[in-house]
């Protein structure tokens, strides 16, 4: 028969523990989730913005201090302060708005009137095979003829004024919209065609809400060429029988031997150039706001 015989253990045989510090947290500020989504777009932009002005700043660098060391004739390439105080001195006695003016008003005028008959013409050769077939040769033939080389037949035709120049720059964007609108009509992703079909669509609302959506990209891909071509043949026609416009300044500053001038008239195209791209850039996006961009995925 066992018995339990308790054990004994005096308090100086039990090994001493070392006592472990308890860790207590300290509670940290809480960042509302805003803020810190807020602070990232911030640092995205700044970064976005500080790179192309970066680019800028070097390239008017070198253009201010490569005449003023003897890297380039100072006669033929002014430093670009001497360019600024051109284009201040035009801009101040208003010779500067009126050629500006000028050019913008044919510029838009042809770029409008090309786009309003390019995107329905693309989007009907794009959806219907008869019209395709039908307006594709005319098409071929006048899409390889480049707008300078008719600049005489249209001056022949229209005169020298202000409809041959209109109607030159209407030709040079025509083609680059309409073959981009046929291809964004075109490479829709069938799916979401056959998707839209099931569920019951018309063909207008098919189009409208489908077509039409997804071909934006493409369209304005076409839009933003056709806007940099135009700038680009209008001062080629404004070269020829122009009174004013930017074209003809430049032209009458060459002559002249005035190349402060010449290089101001440049610069301003440059600047229309890029402000119609800007605006070209932000109307895409707000009108494509249901893409998903890298950023966002």
């Amino acid at each position: 028969m066992s018995s339990a015989v308790p054990v004994l253990v005096r308090p100086a045989e039990v090994a001493a523990e070392p006592a472990v510090p308890l860790a207590i947290p300290v509670p940290r500020p809480a960042v509302p989730a805003g803020l810190t989504r807020a602070a990232r777009t911030t640092a995205a932009t700044l970064i976005r913005i500080t790179k192309p002005l970066l680019a800028f700043a070097l390239l008017l660098s070198a253009w201010e201090l490569a005449p003023r060391f003897g890297l380039v004739d100072e006669v033929f390439l002014p430093p670009f302060s001497v360019v600024v105080q051109a284009f201040a001195e035009l801009a101040a006695n208003g010779q500067l708005g009126e050629h500006v003016s000028a050019s913008l008003t044919r510029s838009i005028t042809g770029f409008s009137i090309a786009l309003v008959i390019a995107v329905p013409v693309g989007i009907a050769i794009a959806w219907y095979k008869p019209v395709s077939d039908f307006l594709n040769p005319v098409l071929e033939l006048f899409r390889n003829t480049a707008a300078l080389a008719l600049l005489p037949v249209f001056v022949l035709i229209l005169g020298i004024g202000e409809t041959s120049k209109i109607a030159l720059i209407g030709y040079a964007t025509f083609f680059p919209i309409l073959l981009n609108t046929i291809t964004g009509v075109r490479t829709v992703d069938p799916l979401l065609v056959k998707s839209a079909v099931s569920l019951g669509f018309s063909p207008l609302r098919l189009f409208q809400k489908v077509i039409l959506p997804a071909a934006i990209p493409s369209i304005f891909t076409g839009i933003r060429m056709a806007a940099a071509g135009s700038i680009l043949v209008l001062i080629a026609a404004e070269m020829v029988g122009a009174r004013a416009g930017l074209g003809y300044l430049i032209t009458a500053a060459q002559q002249n031997f005035q190349i402060p001038q010449m290089y101001a008239g440049i610069v301003a195209i440059s600047l229309i150039g890029l402000g119609f791209n800007f605006a070209l850039v932000a109307l895409e996006r707000r009108l494509s706001r249901w893409r998903t961009s890298p950023t966002d995925a």
